[in-house]
């Protein structure tokens, strides 16, 4: 089974699930998941890495401040990420390493302007964790 799959065809919305059986594999498969709607994820190089430090007043709200974080770093460092490295992980906090380069046209995919809360979720599964995220493109 894969780690993530795309669910509605939304106009101005893409959402997708991802699976992980603990946090840090949920939030990994949910960043790949969203960059490969930002940009050609098996192109990308992880020639620059950046240090990502989040937090959140649970595991719903962190989940959405990483994937924002990752989309503030696109606009701001002009990087597309590929590699998603979480280095520590708990209900409040996640410490990342993100692999990646410098945005090229030829790699770029889809502008995602943000996550929403359109159809959020984050639950615990017999087989770990579910997210089911929805990106403002």
């Amino acid at each position: 089974m894969d780690g993530y799959k795309f669910v509605d065809d939304l106009t101005s919305d893409v959402m997708f699930e991802a699976y992980g059986k603990d946090l840090r594999e949920v939030f990994t498969n949910a960043a790949i998941a969203m960059f490969s709607v930002i940009c050609k994820l098996d192109k990308v190089k992880g020639k620059e890495t950046r240090s990502v430090e989040v937090g959140g007043k649970g595991r719903e709200e962190l989940l959405i401040n990483w994937l924002q974080h990752l989309i503030g770093l696109v606009d701001t460092d002009g990087l597309f990420f590929s590699r998603f490295e979480i280095l520590e992980i708990d209900d409040f906090h996640l410490k990342a390493k993100v692999h990646g380069e410098g945005i090229r046209p030829e790699l770029g995919e889809t502008v995602v302007k943000a996550v929403t809360y359109y159809g959020f979720r984050l639950e615990k599964t017999d087989k770990g964790y579910l997210a089911r995220v929805s990106l403002d493109i």
